[in-house]
């Protein structure tokens, strides 16, 4: 590809990746403490929280994986990035109870409810998870690296893409800690942002596809079967089933944004409350863009290639951002140069921020909790940056033997579907911990260890029994989707915990629960997603039994649904300790409620018009 750059873009490419490292390093000149190196001192405002979790939770998997997806199989993937449920949950009911313990960890969060087994179990399977996500990081980038370099005299090679990375991410992680990764982050989410808008403009400004009601018009074109701009899939669906997507994919956007330590840890280094709301609120905005630039030109793509190149146009779907690039971009103004760079600087944003979680676990959860309860904050330093370095060398080397650069097909299901044997265990450890004061330690801790088994059995029992018969199959598919599992798998460790709970464990200390001070309760969460269930389910109603189209509810649906937020605003004064129903204070538009009900209110009208 550099072969094909002109010298603009050559510049432009290098002056924007100069950026990310120099950023970095220059902040990790200053001197650190503990706190400083894992939590930025706790001293990060709301748009800095915003533009670390939007870069930690988007990579390059997102911006040719969801492309890619959406070439091939639709906007359905825009599920992945309506994440609404989980920021109101982690808004609204975990995020002061973290914040008020003043942990550097979620698993010190579990030992305080439960015990330090709890602690150390979610640490071990923590890393697990993010050695996994790690290694998917460093093989998609590394071959965006080798086409990026491709017919150059830098041409690299699998290895050597996985070994830059390495290198350019360690450069600033090592020393800086996570107030270098928070800045970097940033600038790498702004670096993404224009890439993807820019990809989309060109693409969907092409002729044949005539902007986005174009697209819409032109996949409204095409027999329903065939239509790619539609949310949802049958239930037997290979890949994306509706219902999966409301059961177990919404339980994976719950984890990630409220259970997960390299996403939350953001929240934790937050300069206040208010600033973590804000934050995460502010990038779940960020993330419901991604459908209309990034899933949208996949879609483009399809039509495109079929109206340039016919019956040519088979190609792969991990390769249609790439080759979307080459056909769209015009040359010689440095566009493809910003466009490339976003594109590197994704791999790095998700790279550093997993690096530093799994270092602050090991470090706190692991060194200094078993290793060197005394140690000083220099050892604990030493040890940080040490880990960074183990952590690297043990994904490239996994990414080396169990991904080859000729891997393809949907290379992001993949990799969420291998995390998902470990996350149900651990959502209902932190859910029923927060919910239910009766919830003991030894049922928590059955609950994440049985997990992977109840995904593996569940799994084994569909395979090879249910998907014998033809009425199940029928309705589910011939495997047991991943989204399917995980529903399965929560269920049963919930059945789990609470039955050992009120049998062979009981719960006698509730001291741990009462540290907690969780502020919203278990019967006030469940009548506020109750009522909002309700609403959803008259305008469905509407739908199905008095014909309305899905479009002319979808903005009614929106407008009720925003307004939800303003009736628990309102509901108690300005003293009522909870924080789901307190009337704000000050502005309007300095209240959380405000934003967290537009972001619900646009996710729903989204769900309602591509139905």
């Amino acid at each position: 590809m550099l072969s094909q750059l002109e010298t603009i873009d050559i510049v432009v490419l290098v002056l924007m990746l100069a950026i990310m490292p120099t950023a970095g390093i220059l902040v990790a000149l200053r001197k650190k403490n503990a706190e400083d190196y894992f939590l930025a001192g706790r001293s990060i405002r709301w748009w800095t929280v915003a533009g670390s979790v939007f870069g930690t939770n988007i990579s390059s998997f997102h911006l040719i994986g969801m492309l890619g997806i959406g070439y091939s199989i639709g906007f359905v993937q825009a599920h992945y990035e309506i994440v609404f449920p989980a920021i109101l949950l982690l808004c609204f009911v975990f995020l002061a109870s973290y914040r008020r313990l003043e942990v550097f960890t979620l698993s010190q969060y579990l030992e305080v409810r439960y015990n330090a087994t709890a602690r150390l179990i979610y640490t071990i399977l923590l890393v697990l998870i993010i050695l996994v996500q790690l290694v998917g990081a460093f093989y998609v980038g590394s071959i965006t690296l080798q086409w990026l370099f491709g017919g150059s005299s830098f041409e690299i090679s699998y290895l050597t893409g996985l070994l830059l990375i390495g290198a350019v991410t360690c450069s600033y992680t090592i020393w800086g800690g996570m107030e270098s990764i928070v800045i970097t982050d940033t600038i790498q989410t702004l670096m993404m942002l224009t890439a993807g808008f820019a990809v989309a403009y060109f693409t969907l400004s092409q002729p044949e596809i005539g902007g986005f009601s174009g697209l819409l018009t032109l996949d409204g074109a095409v027999p329903r079967e065939a239509q790619k701009m539609h949310l949802y899939l049958p239930a037997n669906h290979p890949n994306l089933p509706w219902t999966g997507i409301f059961t177990g994919l919404m339980l994976q956007h719950c984890f990630n944004f409220t259970t997960n330590q390299f996403l939350v840890q953001r929240v934790l280094a937050a300069s206040s409350d208010d600033d973590a709301r804000k934050g995460i609120i502010a990038s779940g905005f960020l993330k419901l863009t991604i459908p209309f630039f990034s899933i949208s030109a996949g879609v483009a793509a399809y039509y495109l290639f079929q109206a340039r190149f016919g019956d040519t146009a088979d190609f792969n779907s991990d390769n249609a951002f790439l080759k979307l690039v080459e056909t769209v971009i015009p040359p010689g103004v440095g566009l493809t140069g910003m466009i490339l760079a976003g594109l590197t600087a994704a791999t790095f944003s998700s790279v550093d921020s997993m690096m530093n979680a799994a270092t602050t676990l090991l470090t706190l959860d692991v060194y200094q909790k078993y290793i060197t309860p005394n140690a000083t904050d220099r050892q604990i330093l030493r040890f940080g940056r040490l880990t960074i370095v183990a952590m690297v060398f043990a994904s490239i080397g996994i990414a080396l033997f169990t991904y080859t650069p000729d891997r393809s097909n949907n290379f992001f299901l993949k990799v969420s579907s291998q995390l998902s044997y470990f996350t149900p265990g651990i959502m209902v450890a932190f859910f029923m911990g927060v919910m239910w004061k009766r919830a003991s330690a030894k049922a928590a801790v059955a609950a994440l260890v049985l997990a992977p088994v109840y995904g593996l059995l569940v799994e084994w029992i569909y395979n090879d029994g249910l998907a014998q018969i033809p009425a199940v199959v029928a309705v589910f598919g011939e495997k047991l989707n991943f989204m399917h599992r995980v529903f399965l798998t929560f269920v049963l460790s919930v059945a789990t915990l609470v039955g050992l709970s009120l049998t062979l464990y009981p719960n006698a200390n509730f001291d741990g629960f009462d540290k907690l001070r969780v502020e919203v309760k278990a019967g006030e969460l469940f009548r506020a997603i109750g009522l909002f269930l309700a609403i959803q389910a008259v305008f469905i109603s509407l739908i199905f039994v008095g014909g309305l189209s899905p479009k002319a509810v979808a903005g009614w649906a929106a407008l009720v649904t925003f307004s939800l937020f303003f009736f628990y605003r309102d509901k108690a004064p300005a003293s009522q300790p909870n924080e789901l129903v307190r009337a704000g204070t000050g502005p309007i538009w300095q209240d959380n409620h405000l934003w967290a009900g537009l972001l619900t209110a646009l996710s729903v009208g989204v769900l309602y018009y591509f139905a």
